[in-house]
């Protein structure tokens, strides 16, 4: 997104799908920011809403605008470092569903290929064998639709660069419907938006060393 690109407003309300002294968990609506964007019209985001009633939260990790789903929001900053920590360490576990373009042939598999950004044309990001960072997504068929000629899969992504997901799934030849970076344009056009959504995260929660998993209901 270009620094004075201005984002159109989002109607759709924030959900708190559960909150403590601690941690907030919440459900961000696709066309919502996770911060706010340089524009100073791109203030309204995910951050900001949960701040009008969480005044100590702060962000832990980030979804596409585009993406919906489940994030994690810590309350002070022990809590922030604790949250990140699991983050970078790869101590969390993600779970996405989507639909993508066409039927796939496997029930499952992985796709291992290295990211990197794709400076001219950012934020796009690209395969690069070479010069990209290790990038592993699991994938598991969970229904195929032959008259919308569209499969729907759960995504398991082991690390989390930058747009992998969109990436990953363009690559096996099935770019996500409704993506407007990676997309083929009869791709693009079989939804009004990206059909992701971050749909069940699990972490350990930050205070109690208890294992939170919570899952945000699929809009699509």
């Amino acid at each position: 997104m270009s620094d004075d690109f201005i984002v159109p407003h989002c109607e759709e309300q924030v959900q708190i799908i559960y909150s403590d002294d601690d941690i907030i968990m919440a459900n961000k609506p696709s066309g919502l920011l996770s911060v706010p964007g340089k524009h100073p019209l791109n203030r309204d985001c995910l951050i900001t809403r949960v701040q009008e009633d969480f005044s100590d939260a702060f962000i832990v990790h980030r979804l596409d605008m585009d993406t919906s789903g489940v994030m994690v929001l810590a309350r002070g900053k022990i809590n922030l470092s604790s949250l990140s920590r699991q983050f970078q360490e790869r101590q969390t576990q993600k779970q996405y569903v989507a639909w993508v373009y066409g039927l796939l042939a496997e029930d499952e598999g992985e796709v291992n290929l290295p990211l990197r950004c794709d400076w001219p044309n950012r934020p796009k990001q690209m395969v690069d064998h070479e010069l990209g960072k290790a990038s592993l997504t699991g994938f598991e068929v969970l229904e195929r639709n032959i008259e919308r000629h569209q499969t729907k899969v759960l995504l398991k992504p082991v690390t989390g660069r930058s747009h992998q997901l969109r990436v990953h799934m363009a690559e096996l030849g099935h770019p996500i419907s409704g993506c407007g970076f990676y997309a083929h344009k009869e791709a693009f056009e079989q939804a009004s938006r990206l059909q992701l959504h971050a749909w069940n995260l699990s972490l350990t929660h930050p205070a109690t060393g208890e294992l939170l998993q919570h899952t945000a209901v699929l809009p699509f």
